[in-house]
């Protein structure tokens, strides 16, 4: 069962480095996301390179990648710790993509996309936290931020389990680690 669970854990990094904006980028225009415009390869700026269609397929790919790795996990009738270790490849994966020599997106999509499915109560809370924090701060990013940060605690609030909790921290601070050059803006701005 280990070896089989390591090949899981493998394949969840691996579909989590297919970078579906870069994908998509290159697919609709034949170019390289990563050199137009904020040169992420996320949905914010393959909606602005690409348009309205480049933002959605991006976002929907980000989300369902993440989702599809949980899901497998579930079906495979995995135990919880190990879809979260999956989840955490697949995040991995689109942070730092072996197939992009290590420079991916930021998370966001993915996070959510792998939270809805493996713990729906707490995106569910998480959501209603960034309804929240965005009424009060009228920021996107400050707002998700916080709203990602409280996924562990939402999660053993309900479940009590400390050891998916631990592995989930590590997933939810990862995502809000890339996101540092953004939070460094938002503070400038409000200086």
């Amino acid at each position: 069962m280990e070896f089989q669970w390591g090949l899981y854990l493998i394949a969840s990094y691996l579909v989590g480095g297919l970078m579906t904006g870069f994908l998509v980028a290159k697919l609709l225009k034949g170019v390289d996301l990563r050199l137009l415009g904020s040169g992420n390869i996320g949905a914010r700026n393959a909606g602005r390179v690409l348009g309205p269609s480049g933002f959605v397929l991006t976002l929907a790919g980000d989300i369902l990648k993440a989702a599809a790795v949980i899901w497998a996990a579930i079906q495979f009738e995995y135990p919880p710790h190990i879809q979260l270790l999956g989840f955490l490849a697949v995040i991995l994966g689109h942070l730092y993509p072996i197939f992009l020599r290590f420079q991916g997106g930021k998370g966001v999509a993915s996070f959510i996309g792998g939270l809805v499915v493996f713990h729906l109560v707490s995106a569910i809370l998480v959501g209603a936290a960034f309804l929240l924090f965005y009424s009060i701060k009228r920021s996107l990013t400050v707002a998700g931020l916080f709203a990602f940060a409280l996924a562990p605690f939402f999660y053993w609030l309900i479940e009590r389990q400390w050891l998916e909790t631990l592995i989930l921290l590590p997933i939810s601070l990862l995502v809000i680690y890339v996101q540092k050059d953004d939070i460094k803006e938002r503070i400038k701005l409000n200086e």
